[in-house]
Formats: structure tokens, C-alpha cells, sequence
């Protein structure tokens, strides 16, 4: 279950991946939905390529954060949830691209602060190139934005 929001942050929900690498692209398609859907209404979206040093101040603003990428490791179709606590393990922080954990450390070590932060996917059919998500994908994207919605809602995950 997620954490009492502070009254003060919002929500920050971000899709990230490369649209010309087949369902890598569910971040933006995600995000792209999740625009009129009600139940998400007031969370600040965005789309990114990858996860950059500069999100850590967006991190910094939000009481919740919900990334969605697509998942490597999971088979074809599945909803993943898993939420990210703060790590300096994951990569450096010179980097142009950093892990979800090195992004909350960021975060906490440049504005004293740590969002509760979960990362939503779907295992990946296909990631290489290619402009088209998978069937697999496009058949879990009501699971993954219900999920998301209630991620947002404070449900239990």
C-alpha cells in the first residue's frame, strides 16, 4: 500500500523508452493515453526516451512517482509493479541515463527529498526496431493503466 501523499506534492507519472524499438515504446503509448483518463486527473505526465539526472528535481516536486517502462525480464504481456527504493549502486550519476533507485537517490541527496516510487511495466515481446507495439503489449495496456490508476488512487498494488 502506498504512503500518505503530502498534501504539498503531487503525482508524477513518466513513460520512457524508444518508440522506434518496437515495445520499448509502451512508455509513450502509456503516457499517451493516460492524457484523458479521469483517473488520473491533476498527476503531471511525461514521456521520455530514458531516465536522466535532470528528473531528480520533477522527483523532488512529487509525494508519488509512477514510471512505466517496458520489462525486459518478465514474459511478453505480463503487468509488472515493483516499487524502487533510493540506491548509489545502480549506476553513476555522471551518467546521461540512470537507473529508477539512482534517480531517487539523486533526488534525496540534491533536494532532501524521496518520493514513494513504483515502476510499472509489461514484459516486452520485441525490442528491436520497429514503430508498432506487440499484440501482447496492446492486449495488457487496460491492465497496465488500471494499474497505474490505481497506483495514483492509493490502492493496494
Amino acid at each position: 500500500m502506498t504512503e500518505q501523499a503530502d498534501p504539498g506534492r503531487g503525482t508524477l507519472i513518466v513513460g520512457y523508452g524508444n518508440r522506434l524499438r518496437a515495445d520499448d515504446g509502451l512508455g509513450w503509448r502509456a503516457i499517451e493515453l493516460l492524457t484523458d483518463d479521469r483517473r488520473v486527473a491533476g498527476a503531471r505526465l511525461l514521456a521520455r526516451h530514458q531516465l536522466t539526472p535532470e528528473l531528480a528535481a520533477d522527483f523532488a516536486e512529487a509525494a508519488l512517482v509512477v514510471l512505466i517502462d517496458a520489462d525486459a525480464g518478465a514474459p511478453p504481456g505480463q503487468v509488472t509493479v515493483r516499487q524502487v527504493v533510493a540506491s548509489t549502486a545502480g549506476g553513476p550519476l555522471l551518467s546521461h541515463h540512470i537507473d529508477p533507485p539512482t534517480l531517487v537517490a539523486l533526488s534525496h541527496e540534491l533536494y532532501g527529498h524521496v518520493p514513494t516510487v513504483y515502476v510499472v511495466g509489461v514484459g516486452a515481446l520485441s525490442l528491436g526496431e520497429g514503430d508498432r507495439l506487440s499484440l501482447e503489449i496492446e492486449a495488457a495496456m487496460p491492465q497496465l493503466l488500471d494499474t497505474v490508476a490505481e497506483i495514483v488512487a492509493g490502492r493496494t498494488v
